[in-house]
């Protein structure tokens, strides 16, 4: 599909048919990206988007140690000053 540049102000803008936007679900705000010599145009992602997939992939801490437990060590008993 061929679309015209419109300008706006010193820029230079398109119009994206609601059909194209419905399709790829762009909202209010989307991601620009230039791929080689081609535009791309992405729906926005909300920051710390697939956070909650991945600590479940990382599975459960309960093995790891807490490191405040290995308190006091030589340092804050033999070098340390308190």
């Amino acid at each position: 599909m061929k679309v015209e540049l419109a300008r706006i102000g010193n820029s230079r803008g398109i119009r994206i048919p609601k059909p194209i936007i419905e399709q790829i679900g762009l909202g209010d705000t989307v991601e620009l990206t230039v791929e080689k010599d081609r535009l791309v145009i992405a729906a926005a992602r909300h920051p710390r988007e697939g956070w909650k997939t991945a600590f479940a992939r990382a599975g459960s801490s309960d093995a790891d140690p807490i490191l405040l437990e290995m308190l006091p060590n030589d340092f804050d008993t033999e070098e340390w000053t308190w």
